[in-house]
């Protein structure tokens, strides 16, 4: 644990200049009697560190005393700082291990590629879940990155949309994916591969390792799942009237004037309904004959409440 913190203290010095033993110590959590323990040892390990006293003092190493990291272009070094996701990494049990190992790689750039990451991190953020919908709990989302990492087949408790609505299965754990806000588990088993929902795991038991099938790919799996996925959602088409921005709100280029006529794919006749009822009087469905009833029974069931 010191070692880990006598590191860290030497980054902060790198990446920072001068700072006092206070503002070490609130960085490092620790006291400031702490900080000069630390302070101490890494001279003696040879460190060409010193200190001033005053209002102006502090620590600070010898001028020139840092580790370069070349090869980094601008742009790779931005993407670094880029792609790491802390939210994502805390839910994984990682968040600290993100913010030393980003010190690092920051300590070790020459000042301009330091200047230009630590720009990106003061100018994007990423916040994955939507709006009208929190993150999912996934109270067991770090054995399941456990198993993951360690290559460890698993026992999963899963719960399932339908009857018997709470299973268990041996799977062997492939990968993690985080798609807008949810975390799901790639996973192979008797059946083949299979996606899983990390926040309806009820529970896991870790078994004997594995290893991943040569040839498995994530990022491609992933994909193909989307595809499919879409594939099967959008089954159905809808011929439909819009006003202009009725057409805007659904993403249908407009005709020149009045209103557009347009088919677009649809999902159960159930999930229309409730969208198209979104849009409100910019929208006439003409097609097909079922969702145009169902919309007009809901017009006429509201007219009657709101009549009054």
């Amino acid at each position: 644990m010191r070692a880990s913190r006598l590191v860290t203290l030497l980054l902060l010095l790198q990446n920072r200049g001068r700072m006092t033993a206070q503002q070490l110590a609130e960085e490092l959590e620790v006291s400031v009697r702490t900080v000069y323990r630390d302070v101490e040892a890494l001279g003696a390990a040879g460190i060409p560190l010193y200190g001033a006293a005053g209002h102006a003092g502090g620590y600070r190493l010898v001028d020139g005393y840092r580790t370069r990291l070349t090869g980094l272009t601008a742009n790779e070094a931005q993407a670094a700082f880029l792609a790491a996701l802390p939210g994502a990494a805390a839910d994984l049990g990682l968040g600290e291990a993100l913010a030393t190992a980003q010190l690092k790689l920051r300590a070790a750039l020459p000042a301009q590629l330091r200047e230009q990451a630590g720009r990106i991190r003061e100018r994007f953020l990423l916040d994955a879940p939507g709006w009208y919908s929190d993150a999912d709990r996934t109270p067991h989302l770090a054995q399941v990155a456990a198993a993951v990492w360690e290559g460890r087949a698993t026992v999963l408790r899963y719960r399932r949309w339908r009857a018997p609505e709470e299973i268990e299965r041996r799977v062997e754990p492939y990968g993690l994916v985080l798609k807008a806000g949810r975390w799901y588990l790639v996973a192979g088993g008797p059946s083949g591969i299979r996606t899983y929902r990390v926040d309806q795991i009820l529970g896991l038991r870790p078994l004997e390792e594995f290893a991943v099938p040569d040839g498995f790919d994530l990022a491609t799996y992933w994909n193909g799942y989307v595809a499919d996925f879409r594939a099967r959602l959008q089954t159905g088409e809808a011929l439909v009237r819009l006003t202009p921005e009725g057409a805007r709100r659904l993403g249908v280029t407009p005709a020149s004037e009045g209103w557009t006529e347009a088919r677009v794919p649809i999902e159960l006749i159930d999930h229309a309904h409730g969208e198209f009822l979104r849009l409100g009087t910019d929208i006439e469905v003409v097609a097909p004959a079922e969702l145009r009833d169902r919309i007009a029974a809901t017009v006429r069931t509201l007219a009657a409440r709101y009549g009054d």
